[in-house]
Order: C-alpha cells, then sequence, then structure tokens
C-alpha cells in the first residue's frame, strides 16, 4: 500500500461524520438488512468519532463512548474490505486506546462480532461471559484494562475537547492526528 494514512476525529455532524456514518452502514449494516434510525444517529452526539484516512480516502472508522464509570465503549469499527488485513483496524484501535487513556479511562469494553475476536485478542482484549445475538449475529463481549483502576472516565466529554500532543501534528482544523509509517 503506498501512500500516506492519517487518524482524526471527525465533528458529529460534519462531513466527515457523515462519510463514516456512510462506512458503518455499508459495511456492518446494509448486509444485515439493517440501518441507522435517527434517534441512534442523534444519540451519537456525545461519542468520540475516529476516521482513518489514506490518500485523504476514508478508509476505517470507529466510534467511542464514555459511559461515565471509568469505562469506554467501543463500537462501529469499520474497515473497507479490500484494505482489510493492511493494519489499518489495529491503528484505529490503538488510536482510540490513546485517547481513551488521556480522557482518564480504564478500561475500553465492546461487543466483538464472533468472526472479529482472534483481532481483539491479538490487541490484548479478553471475552467476558458467553456469546449472545446482537443486530441479529452472535457476539462476545470483551475488555481491556487501559490505566489504573483509581483513574475515572469522564461521563461525556465533547468530541473535540482532549488534545493530545502525542497525535496533534499541526492539521489546520485543529483535529487530533496520527500519521503512520509508509
Amino acid at each position: 500500500m503506498d501512500g500516506e494514512q492519517s487518524i482524526s476525529q471527525v465533528a458529529h455532524g460534519s462531513p466527515g461524520y457523515w462519510a463514516t456514518v456512510d462506512l458503518r452502514n455499508a459495511i456492518l449494516r446494509k448486509p444485515l438488512g439493517l440501518q441507522f434510525s435517527k434517534e441512534e444517529l442523534e444519540a451519537e452526539a456525545t461519542s468520540h468519532h475516529i476516521a482513518c484516512y489514506r490518500c485523504e480516502r476514508l478508509v476505517g472508522c470507529l466510534v467511542l463512548r464514555p459511559l461515565g464509570s471509568g469505562d469506554i465503549r467501543m463500537r462501529q469499527v469499520a474497515v473497507v474490505p479490500e484494505l482489510q488485513g493492511y493494519g489499518i483496524g489495529k491503528a484505529l484501535v490503538e488510536f482510540a486506546e490513546a485517547l481513551a487513556r488521556k480522557m482518564g479511562c480504564r478500561r475500553m469494553i465492546l461487543h466483538a462480532r464472533d468472526m472479529a475476536v482472534a483481532f481483539y485478542e491479538k490487541l490484548g482484549y479478553a471475552k467476558v461471559g458467553d456469546q449472545f445475538e446482537e443486530v441479529t449475529i452472535p457476539h462476545w463481549a470483551m475488555e481491556k484494562r487501559l490505566i489504573n483502576a483509581n483513574q475515572t472516565c469522564p461521563p461525556s466529554t465533547p468530541p473535540n475537547a482532549v488534545k493530545s500532543p502525542v497525535f496533534n501534528l499541526g492539521r489546520p482544523n485543529g483535529s487530533e492526528y496520527l500519521r503512520l509509517p509508509q
């Protein structure tokens, strides 16, 4: 794969956000005969939306939702099918974990589709409990400890409120991003 890759937060309601909704819908929802409701998308206003671009093309995304108990939930992880297996998902998860740590969250939780469990296990996530059905397919609850148990995650932080100097490389719009090696 040639070209520069960057990861950034996109604001809810922005053109970048709507592009991630289209990508998530195409990869995660339409194959199951599902679509987002207006209420589901409105509820994402307090979530953090993370997008991965390769040569300015959106190639992956995920959503983080602070839960207020020191936990943060990662959901809707999607990578364009033709680029799966090239490290985009791993880079997105690592960016999300760094952001969650910066916010003071101590544990990342997620619901993994059965076929994605091995991917998350390679990144240090562990299954919790039994398999269950969600959006008509098998899933597993998974988690990973991020930081010390005495630190807490705020209940809801506006998506653009967290700035990490590790990732802020001077993007003109002020969003955070990470340049990954070629």
